[in-house]
């Protein structure tokens, strides 16, 4: 699975910013059926979890309702520079991940 994030270049301490998120996955629901009438099994991604220094700060328990590619908005409030780390885990057992580095100044 691919992601991408977005995170400002750079932050100044204290500042609350904005983090993006749009993960590569059909998220297929396992209502839908084949060509042949067979049903398409169950497939979505159903956590998300994103640490930024050592801190889990956001958390996403995601459902069938959620569309193919999920994108996710939040904030988070600069503390010091460091890495944010995205862990996320479909029904299949595939996880994935992704690192971005955040810049903290002043």
């Amino acid at each position: 699975m691919v992601a991408r994030v977005r995170v400002p270049a750079a932050v100044s301490g204290g500042e609350v910013f904005v983090v993006r998120i749009a993960i590569q996955h059909v998220m297929e629901t396992g209502f839908r059926l084949t060509d042949t009438g067979r049903p398409i099994p169950r497939n979505i991604i159903h956590t998300l979890a994103v640490r930024y220094g050592g801190r889990e700060v956001f958390r996403a328990e995601l459902g069938s309702g959620v569309a193919a590619n999920p994108y996710l908005e939040f904030h988070v409030r600069a503390q010091a520079s460091g890495p944010m780390v995205f862990d996320w885990v479909d029904d299949a057992g595939v996880r994935g991940s992704e690192t971005v580095a955040i810049t903290v100044s002043g």
